[in-house]
């Protein structure tokens, strides 16, 4: 079974749903996963360590400090974790998990973690269907976590809805299926996959730029799905509010054209595959104030030079990489992007119009045509992460020829 031999860390909260846990340590005992439990000091109210510790087979840890003064430490614990699942996770502690409110030791192990967290939320229907809880959850998913939905059924409180912590069944199950689905699709295991994202800012002065409407929301994708291919992930991305937990990626974060291509070529020799999806500005200011422009003038004038183009270089100096480049236009789309492809010596262009509804900027849809020299696919509206998985399946079929 793919849990056999997993380290298991689950992190119970404060909810009535707590007697359910046993069930869930038993199954994933009884598979061959090694299970730690970690408790809020209000879970004690519902379970206690004893029936915990003798499922499994370890010492229950609520508090940072045992009685006889050793330290719990919480950094062990997160960085031993294949797994970390929050449940039942509780309108407050989730709210600490997503804020940051580091106040116990769940908290501290989780914000200590490096592994894949799950998080089953448990609460009332009404708490449930709260504004903040629905933004909490999408803050959590938005941090790479998975959620277990709340199910349907009788609740605590008498009333009757979405609300209950979902099955351990449904837990493990969901659990196992990430883990087998993760063993079995490390098909860029032992690769480096570099990656550019986001717009570049080119400055006018210490407070205007140009740039443009790009978000990294492309660029963020393709790194966390390489990742999960078992890609090491070598992320440059210009500006952008996207959030990346993964250890397997490394993020350079720059700001102008020419940032972005110093930090492309202290890597570029090393790796294997290069996606560049990053917007990068044509042109930048040719001299910058020191000072802000005060408004003094009807007109300003300033004069633009051409940026370094990223994109070609890495195509003058490839060797052994393949090279994907990406092309937005508005106008003859793929006759631009098989010029493209040609000039700039790319093994594969990815190609979105501004015509298409959903694709572009800011979006988190996009719709794309992929070409090589000699061949063309055309794929369906989808969502970010379902067009990087498109995306990544075309360049491993390539490799593969």
């Amino acid at each position: 079974m793919s849990v056999s031999g997993k380290k298991i860390l689950i992190a119970v909260s404060g909810g009535i749903a707590g007697y359910k846990i046993h069930f869930l340590i038993r199954d994933f005992v009884k598979k061959g996963a090694e299970v730690q439990v970690i408790m809020t000091p209000d879970a004690e109210n519902f379970v206690t360590k004893l029936s915990l510790s003798t499922l499994s087979k370890k010492p229950v840890y609520s508090d940072f400090y045992s009685d006889n003064g050793t330290w719990n430490s919480h950094v062990e614990m997160a960085l031993w974790a294949d797994v970390m699942i929050v449940t039942p996770c509780t309108a407050n502690t989730l709210s600490k998990m997503v804020h940051g409110m580091c106040d116990n030791l769940v908290i501290a192990t989780y914000m200590s973690a490096k592994c894949p967290v799950f998080i089953a939320p448990a609460m009332d229907l009404d708490m449930y269907a709260h504004p903040s809880t629905k933004k909490n959850l999408e803050l959590a998913e938005s941090f790479g976590h998975i959620i277990i939905p709340a199910e349907n059924g009788e609740l605590a409180s008498g009333l009757i809805g979405q609300g209950r912590m979902a099955e351990p069944a449904t837990i493990f199950n969901t659990v196992e299926h990430y883990l087998s689905s993760d063993i079995q699709s490390r098909s860029l295991e032992g690769k480096t996959v570099l990656i550019t994202a986001g717009p570049t800012y080119e400055a006018i002065d210490p407070v205007r730029f140009i740039g443009n409407h790009s978000s990294g929301k492309m660029g963020f994708s393709l790194a966390e799905e390489a990742s999960k291919r078992g890609a090491k992930v070598i992320l440059i991305s210009g500006p952008s509010f996207q959030i990346i937990n993964d250890p397997n990626i490394e993020l350079y974060k720059v700001t102008s054209a020419k940032e972005m291509l110093a930090k492309v070529f202290e890597f570029y020799e090393s790796v294997d595959i290069g996606i560049a999806s990053a917007a990068v500005a044509d042109y930048a200011p040719k001299e910058v104030a020191k000072e802000k422009i005060k408004k003094n003038d009807e007109n300003l004038t300033i004069e633009l030079v051409k940026n370094p183009d990223i994109l070609k270089t890495m195509g003058e100096k490839k060797t052994h990489q393949f090279l994907v480049g990406f092309a937005l236009e508005t106008q003859n789309e793929e006759e631009n992007a098989k010029g493209k492809l040609e000039k700039k010596n790319l093994d594969m262009i990815v190609l979105n119009s501004l015509r298409d509804e959903g694709a572009g900027f800011k979006n988190d849809t996009n719709k794309i045509k992929i070409f090589t020299k000699t061949e063309k696919k055309e794929f369906n509206l989808k969502s970010k992460d379902e067009v990087a998985k498109d995306i990544l399946n075309f360049v491993e079929a390539q490799l593969l020829k």
